[in-house]
């Protein structure tokens, strides 16, 4: 009898086992499909990115295992957005995929109340005491609660010109649909569709007319105990290459030949990571386009080139990569391909990746219509937590949207009906100036304590937090002169005597920069971490303040708890809008904000009702 059973073995199950193992007393498993690695990459092998990067710098300061796991196998570390302001500059990490899936093996392995089934499901019953039964080619398995992680492999399906498969992904069989384990439960009715670029020798790709685009070792590692530059593994380069009018002319001479195109595949693709037969015929004018050439592992002999996903046949992908300068020559050791899968309709679930109509059954990874690794690993340890929470009886953990890109995306997944799979932005927040990579620890400490759980990270976040607000407060109260030697000895330009805060704001200094040097110019050794955090709040801090104000008023009515059932039976409420608010059922009014195609006067008519109590 396990406690918490995982069915999936990607980076959502895997953060989910990981952290409601941490909780001692409690038996924990995982069922994954034979012959697919634990935490495996079988897209694009990176790491973070913009609005990615944030959420595995908030899974670091909660305990999550992706930034270790980032960190042990990255291969390169860059900062995305640099030429922007702090607010949405991201850490992307190129991973080696293959170390990436021993490094989570490993861990998996050291976890004492952490067992591994590696078999395919065959069979999930519900029992009357609401504890779940699972059944495997050959075992059977009980469990107080489920979460199911099942990623592109629900009903899974594989294109590449007119040969399918079945499977959730290259050597993979699929998972059977959830309506064959649980009649009640919907899944979307869209389905949703993901692709792949062909893998290329790397060995025959022409490096030389190629831009070069190296490691930065200046970028900080995800985990803090890591300090702010480790690198474990040798640093690689990736590089840039762009299609040519002869890469499209190939691809739009070929429409017929593309399962998107010719009604092979009736599945919904993302709008922000289009395939290259997308960019072709969104963009008829348009014959240049980025590709990414990405080493894949160390132990590989292959290079991913983003950008160029595709499920055209395998000669029509040949003819098209070879156009392309620099891949001339190249050979395809895996063709591209696309995969259409089922996920569920997350306005069935709760805040906490709950099934409303079935309590003890959760749902995270892409089942729940998202795409990348990180918001998976979002999904997969707030399911996990959770799940351990409603075991021991305690409140659950609910991460504010205004604090957390994790806290984000939840409510965005289980506020609206996906009509294409879902990925964060920073442009999805209403507050991104506050919710940055470099304050993770401090927006999620009061998280991290709700847990009452003894983390290696404790005692360094601890003493971080401490030591921001000491230096906030040193560096709020002294005030500095215009003939101070640490103004003149770094050409500042002070014109009255001023708070090393207000100097820090001058337009014509970089904050990190001056803070930096201020220290040193003290002969204190201070974080470079801490110094990052320290710069850009101060440097923030009349936005955030503006900001902070407006969200406050606007986050008292949107915490107002709401009866949808009651707004169902208003007639100052159109049909359409009740059709929505009865699908959904939101329980606030900031829920109720959130749903696609409520009307403004729908909303006004709440606002004047929660405010006339």
């Amino acid at each position: 009898m396990f406690d918490i059973l995982i069915i999936g073995g990607g980076h959502a199950g895997l953060e989910a086992a990981h952290i409601a193992s941490q909780f001692q007393n409690l038996k924990i498993g995982m069922i994954t499909l034979p012959g697919v690695g634990i935490a495996s990459a079988p897209c694009n092998p990176s790491v973070g990115g913009v609005g990615k990067g944030q959420v595995v710098r908030e899974l670091d300061a909660l305990g999550g295992i992706m930034p270790k796991l980032a960190d042990l196998a990255g291969i390169q570390f860059r900062t995305l957005n640099e030429s922007k302001g702090y607010a949405v500059q991201s850490t992307r990490v190129q991973i080696d995929k293959v170390n990436y899936s021993i490094e989570a093996e490993k861990l998996v392995e050291s976890i004492s109340n952490l067992s591994v089934i590696r078999e395919k499901v065959v069979g999930i019953e519900n029992q009357d005491d609401g504890s779940f039964t699972v059944s495997t080619e050959s075992s059977t398995w009980n469990s107080q609660k489920l979460i199911i992680t099942v990623g592109t492999f629900l009903n899974g399906k594989m294109h590449t010109g007119s040969k399918t498969s079945i499977g959730g992904r290259s050597g993979c069989e699929a998972a059977d649909s959830v309506s064959d384990f649980f009649k009640d439960i919907k899944t979307n009715s869209l389905r949703f569709k993901t692709g792949t670029p062909a893998r290329l020798d790397k060995n025959s790709v022409n490096y030389e007319v190629l831009e070069e685009q190296p490691s930065d070792s200046k970028v900080n590692s995800f985990h803090v105990l890591h300090g702010t530059n480790y690198r474990k593994l040798d640093q690689v380069s990736c590089y840039l290459a762009y299609t040519t009018p002869e890469t499209m002319k190939t691809i739009r001479d070929n429409k017929e030949k593309s399962p998107m195109f010719n009604g092979q595949i009736n599945a919904v693709g993302a709008r922000y990571c289009p395939s290259i037969e997308d960019k072709a015929y969104r963009y008829p004018d348009k014959d240049k386009h980025h590709v990414f050439v990405e080493p894949e592992s160390h132990e590989l002999d292959t290079v991913y080139p983003s950008g160029i996903s595709t499920s055209l046949p395998e000669e029509v992908q040949l003819e098209m990569i070879r156009s392309i300068k620099g891949f001339e020559k190249a050979e395809i050791k895996q063709f591209g391909y696309a995969v259409e899968y089922d996920v569920i309709e997350t306005t069935e679930l709760d805040k906490t990746l709950q099934m409303k109509s079935r309590p003890g059954l959760y749902f995270a990874g892409q089942v729940n219509g998202t795409s990348g690794y990180e918001e998976a690993a979002g999904q997969g340890y707030v399911a996990g937590v959770n799940a351990v929470l409603a075991i021991l009886k305690r409140d659950p953990l609910i991460l504010d949207r205004n604090e957390s890109y994790i806290g984000v995306m939840i409510e965005d997944l289980v506020s609206n009906t996906r009509d294409e799979p879902y990925r964060l932005f920073t442009a999805r927040s209403e507050n991104r100036l506050y919710i940055r990579e470099d304050n993770s620890i401090l927006r999620m400490n009061k998280y991290r304590a709700h847990l009452e759980l003894a983390l290696d990270i404790d005692q360094y976040q601890e003493e971080y937090c401490r030591s921001f607000m000491f230096y906030m407060e040193h560096l709020e109260s002294l005030y500095i002169s215009p003939d101070n030697d640490f103004v003149s000895s770094n050409n500042i330009n002070l014109a009255k005597r001023s708070s090393l805060s207000e100097l820090i704001k001058q337009s014509d200094l970089d904050p990190i920069e001056t803070l930096t040097k201020y220290f040193e110019y003290c002969g204190l050794n201070v974080d470079p971490r801490l110094i990052d955090c320290l710069a850009i709040t101060i440097k923030y801090s009349g936005y955030i303040d503006r900001a902070n104000e407006q969200n406050l008023r606007i986050n008292k009515l949107n915490k107002i708890k709401i009866n949808w059932e009651n707004l169902c039976s208003s007639e100052n409420i159109s049909f359409e809008c009740k059709r929505r608010i009865e699908k959904i059922k939101p329980e606030t009014f900031g829920q109720l904000r959130l749903i696609e195609g409520i009307r403004p006067a729908t909303l006004a008519a709440v606002a004047g009702q929660v405010n006339a109590r």
